[in-house]
């Protein structure tokens, strides 16, 4: 039986946790994939479809399609590797057991009627809006812990302020001014807590992460029952009846 994890143990052991910084990698790789991938399918689908009454437009198409399909492969593998979600293969277990033996039309005809292949297209689009979340959020929140870490090193020569303003109010503008030991001390353990709170924030936003890519990038759709084999037709063989035989009485 799986015992409770100690809630004290839980919020500070976040540090230790190897998780957390495959967690935060992946957060800080989500934007410049996300933008990639953004420039890649505007700029391909439009000049494919742009150019889809000439025989180059299709080409184009079926290079984007070939790549969009590998680049969510390509995600899906790194949410296994980074965020360690299971997630389900793309294909069918039956199609992927005959892949191998399939020709290059007949993987294309599967590859469209896999609907990871479009659900994959919405992943890669969404990256990048979530990618911009994901960074500005990991930024932020590091940038402003460890600016308060650093407090002591150099309140002496800088004097930072906080601004503790509520809703701009002109008659009550509270201001931090760190500029004493005892001052820079707390900023420093104000800093050392955000930053334990703000790996929980990352690793909230990675299982988000890893879930949406779950659901998107693997395909759930049950193989179809087999179908049991038929049965062999056997000649029906009619045997003659038996002779009917009547005791004849004897003739007097």
């Amino acid at each position: 039986m799986k015992t409770a994890e100690n809630p004290f143990a839980a919020f500070f052991g976040v540090v230790l946790r190897p998780q957390t910084y495959l967690n935060a990698l992946y957060l800080l790789l989500a934007f410049p994939l996300g933008l990639f991938y953004f420039i890649f399918l505007v700029t391909g689908l439009a000049l494919g479809l742009g150019l889809a009454i000439l025989w180059i437009g299709l080409l184009i198409l079926a290079l984007v399609f070939a790549a969009w399909y590998g680049l969510a492969a390509f995600e899906r593998q790194m949410a296994i590797w980074l965020l360690r979600e299971e997630i389900p293969p793309m294909l069918r277990p039956d199609m992927a057991a005959r892949a191998a033996q399939m020709t290059l039309w007949e993987k294309f005809k599967a590859a469209l009627t896999n609907p990871v292949t479009w659900k994959g297209l919405l992943y890669l689009a969404a990256k990048f809006p979530l990618g911009i979340v994901s960074f500005v959020v990991l930024v932020t929140l590091l940038s402003v812990s460890a600016a308060f870490i650093g407090a002591p090193f150099y309140y002496q020569y800088v004097q930072p302020q906080v601004d503790l303003t509520l809703f701009h109010n002109a008659y009550l503008n509270p201001i931090w001014l760190i500029d004493t030991p005892i001052e820079a001390a707390l900023a420093c353990a104000l800093g050392l807590f955000l930053l334990l709170l703000s790996l929980h924030v990352f690793n909230g936003l990675a299982w988000f992460s890893g879930k949406f890519a779950r659901v998107m990038l693997g395909n759930f759709q049950p193989a179809p029952a087999a179908q049991p084999p038929a049965q062999p037709v056997l000649p029906q063989v009619y045997e003659p009846a038996a002779a009917l035989t009547t005791d004849q009485p004897p003739s007097e």
